[in-house]
């Protein structure tokens, strides 16, 4: 075990472990360490410092959801300008990103900066046969390209997703009705004719009719489009 990996069971928090081994339970319990996303976060800017920081990101993979996650932070931290070299090292991670939790929190601020060239990467990873890619994507789209950078296209390219993996499903369901909310004219659509799958489509309702940047009348007019 390495001395940054000692560091992380330093910070273990047995009851957090068990709460959060619910969460994501495809993870089996040994691979977690317990290790709350604050002191996460506090603990990566410590080892950013560390001259064995850019040798931990090449030890792939590692053991711990923990280590993944430090390493998703680290990302962030070590290349927080240099698009090429980040989007590298990402794309050696990607494939070893096994759980949502991982996935979501990556959500690179330099992406912000290089939103046509990351958009190229973004078509590309939705064609991935790995399922947490293809939620990376997603939540890319969600996150970086529903406001001033939106284009109605995307709407089609996450409606094209076709996966049987929940936490998929899930993503498109979530894209879809933060669209709604972001974009609701050019969405409205997809729900209306009925493009996603029964399961997603109802999904994208019901997560649509819980927020509150829809308006009551817009969530009465979806609640009747829900299929049964």
């Amino acid at each position: 075990m390495t001395a940054i990996t000692e560091g992380l069971f330093a910070l273990q928090d047995e009851g957090y472990r068990a709460f959060h081994a619910r969460l994501i339970p495809d993870i089996p319990y040994e691979r977690i360490i317990g290790v709350r996303t604050p002191d996460l976060r506090r603990y990566a800017k410590k080892v950013a410092k560390l001259p064995g920081a850019k040798a931990f990101l090449q030890e792939l993979p590692h053991t711990y959801y923990e280590e993944n996650n430090l390493h998703g932070a680290l990302l962030n931290l070590l290349y927080p300008d240099d698009i090429d070299a980040f989007l590298a090292e990402l794309e050696r991670f990607l494939p070893y990103v096994d759980n949502w939790a991982t996935c979501d929190m990556l959500s690179p601020k330099i992406f912000r900066r290089h939103l046509p060239l990351v958009y190229d990467r973004v078509k590309r990873w939705l064609q991935s046969d790995r399922p947490f890619t293809v939620r990376f994507a997603l939540v890319t789209l969600l996150g970086f390209y529903l406001d001033d950078a939106f284009d109605p296209e995307m709407l089609q390219l996450a409606a094209a997703v076709q996966s049987d993996e929940f936490y998929v499903k899930m993503a498109v369901a979530w894209y879809f009705s933060t669209a709604l909310a972001k974009q609701y004219t050019a969405a409205l659509p997809y729900i209306e004719n009925r493009v996603l799958p029964r399961w997603t489509h109802n999904k994208t309702i019901q997560k649509a009719v819980e927020s509150y940047r829809i308006t009551p009348e817009q969530k009465a007019y979806l609640r009747t489009l829900k299929m049964r």
